[in-house]
This record gives C-alpha cells, structure tokens and sequence, in this order.
C-alpha cells in the first residue's frame, strides 16, 4: 500500500531509537503499565512518533486499566484497520494512515464510552502536543512583567 510518508528500512532505523522502531516498524508491544502516557490527562492532540500526523484528541483519552494509554476514537480518517491473527487471537491492528506505522489495537470493549471501542495505543507509538493554556503562560514561560 502507498502511503504518503514513504521511508526505507534504513531511514526509518535512522529517524527511530530501536525501541521505537521495535514498535512502530516491526509491530511490537511496550510492556503494560511503562509508556510514557498511560496515564496522563494533559489537554492536546497525540501525534504518529514517525510522522507527526494527528491521530487522537486528549477528550477522547480514557482510563481503562488495561496499562496502555486508550482513546474511544481516532480523529477521521487517520487510521488504517487491518485484521491481525498472530497470538491465536483475532484482533483488529491500527497503524497510521499516513507512514503505516503500527500504534496499537482497537477492541469493542470500550464500554461507556461514546462509540463503544477502546483504541489500545503504544505511548512509544505516539507524541503528545500540549495546548496551550488561553488564560496564562504555557509550561516553561514566563509571564511578562508591565513596565
């Protein structure tokens, strides 16, 4: 399949550390419960670690319990859906639309969520974007002083 953001083996183990190529190229798991955003509830906008294309909203960001960071869903269109039996288990794989990096698995048990599914994602798989705070000055900056 064609993808936008189109890379060779070696320019991705170029642009990746191996972890995150283990994960992103190579359809690895982070062990449960160690990612970097399991649990946060920073407002912004998770990002393809390969490509930076936007893929889920922190309002659709949910605690499951299950130790990865899981979303009810995806922005439109930025995830591509592919049938995964490896394990002995039928599963739903989600990779990026964009660069076809593999980011997690969706399950339909995403019970009291709005659309039902639990997006289980990779932190590693992803980056997060703060938004900026309207009210103050953002994290790191200070407020300027009048005169």
């Amino acid at each position: 399949m064609g993808y936008q953001v189109e890379k060779t083996d070696e320019e991705w183990r170029a642009q990746l550390s191996p972890e995150e190529y283990a994960v992103l190229r190579k359809a690895g798991t982070e062990r449960a419960f160690t990612g970097e955003y399991t649990d946060t509830e920073t407002v912004g906008v998770y990002r393809c670690k390969a490509c930076q294309t936007e893929l889920f909203r922190s309002e659709t960001k949910f605690h499951s319990g299950c130790g990865w960071p899981s979303f009810y869903q995806p922005i439109t269109d930025t995830i591509e859906y592919i049938e995964d039996s490896s394990h002995g288990m039928k599963r739903v794989e989600v990779r990026c639309a964009n660069c076809g990096s593999h980011l997690g698995h969706v399950f339909p048990d995403g019970y009291g969520t709005p659309t039902g599914d639990r997006f289980c994602i990779n932190s590693i798989a992803i980056t997060l974007e703060p938004v900026e705070q309207a009210d103050g000055p953002t994290a790191g900056q200070e407020q300027s002083q009048p005169s």
